[in-house]
């Protein structure tokens, strides 16, 4: 990147043009909030409201519930805050952080945080709005946030985050502040004891991997055996190139990372029958080293994610669903869905509807239609009408 000598004056007004654009930005997104809130006022029914807005906005279901949150508190008890926000006088990150820091508090306490932080918050970055908040709100509510340091531990989970090139995030999040401070310790402790003179990994790798070891049970001489799919070419199995694999529910890595993965001894291999033209699932061959063929495993290996739009939870996790055929058949017309997805089909107005295509219409009580198709397991070959149609890739399941 070319970079050019500029003038102060110049400069400044780049740096002008910024910030009117930022405030530009943050009354767009109190636009979109209050459009938000009133989405949900309307709704017959709360069920699926995240899952609504997450195919509609085109974002994760995590995001579209946190934005549902921030959406109600901050219009309907937090008016001076949104106001700011309105004004653009603050970033919705701020905005955000004052949410996230106050939903502890009851109702009634918020109009007076609100008034106290309404000339504390202009200027502000995220991390400072959030600790100006929890001061104040801990000021106007001793109490509540004394019990608050006790209810947040039990929000306490997993998660885990799919990065690129094969790689992942795991962590615990809200966890108690004295066992996360420990844990931390044992870790680094014992990551420290492997870095002896000839070891390679940097400390922070060896952490990492010390952390994953335990996880996994290696202290105890062994590991816990787990379930995912994996698809690759028989070729690139056999060495003869280098075509990325997938991975269900994290998405394409590379050709070495999959061959390592397949190298397990309980990984069972079973063949997949693909239509040429589609790229897509024709049929299921038997599975080596004893592993079952049925219905169940067809389509997840099909779907290889929950169906529903912008979900990516894996196939293996996901709970079978049986749904409108396009020709009123239900032989065939299942479908793979995570448990929160599956669990929509009771709440009136959602209607899934399985095409001639193999893709997937869903139908939401506001009335939008979304659909989804698997992605081809390899790029559509034109091939003469004469020609056996059926090719064959692998699949194996990684234990």
């Amino acid at each position: 990147m070319e970079t050019t000598t500029s003038k102060p004056s110049e400069l400044h007004h780049v740096i002008v043009e910024l910030q009117q654009n930022e405030k530009e930005i943050s009354r767009l997104h109190a636009r979109r909030m209050k459009l938000v809130a009133e989405f949900c006022r309307r709704s017959e029914t709360r069920r699926g409201l995240p899952e609504q807005l997450a195919m509609a906005l085109s974002m994760t279901r995590h995001r579209a519930a946190s934005t549902i949150s921030a959406a109600e508190k901050l219009t309907e008890h937090l008016p001076r805050t949104f106001a700011l926000l309105e004004q653009g006088s603050i970033p919705l990150t701020v905005a955000e952080r004052v949410r996230d820091a106050t939903t502890w508090l009851p109702d009634s306490k918020l109009p007076e945080v609100d008034a106290l932080l309404e000339d504390k918050l202009e200027g502000r970055n995220p991390t400072q709005a959030r600790r100006i908040t929890t001061r104040t709100a801990a000021k106007v509510d001793q109490e509540g946030h004394a019990d608050r340091a006790k209810g947040a531990r039990r929000g306490r989970q997993v998660r885990l985050r799919h990065g690129d090139t094969g790689t992942a995030s795991l962590a615990v999040t809200s966890a108690p502040v004295e066992r996360a401070i420990a844990a931390y310790a044992n870790v680094d402790q014992l990551a420290r004891r492997l870095k002896t003179a000839d070891e390679t990994r940097t400390l922070d790798q060896l952490r990492a991997d010390t952390m994953l070891d335990l996880l996994m049970g290696k202290q105890f001489g062994g590991e816990v055996r787990t379930h995912c799919y994996l698809y690759l070419d028989a070729t690139t199995y056999a060495g003869l190139n280098d075509k990325p694999a997938e991975l269900a529910g994290h998405g394409v890595i590379p050709a070495w990372l999959a061959k390592e993965l397949c190298s397990g001894r309980k990984t069972v291999f079973q063949r997949i029958i693909t239509e040429p033209r589609s790229g897509q699932l024709a049929e299921l061959g038997d599975a080596h080293h004893g592993a079952a063929s049925d219905v169940t495993e067809l389509v997840r290996v099909r779907d290889r994610e929950c169906r529903r739009p912008g979900c990516t939870r894996p196939a293996q996790l996901t709970e079978l669903e049986l749904c409108e055929h396009h020709d009123g058949r239900s032989e065939g017309a299942q479908i793979g869905m995570c448990s929160a997805d599956h669990n929509l089909q009771t709440v009136r107005g959602w209607r899934h509807r399985l095409e001639a295509d193999g893709s997937l219409t869903i139908t939401t009580p506001s009335g939008e239609t979304h659909s989804s198709t698997p992605e081809p397991l390899h790029e559509p070959r034109d091939v003469p009408a004469a020609t056996n149609t059926n090719q064959g890739r692998p699949y194996c399941r990684c234990a």
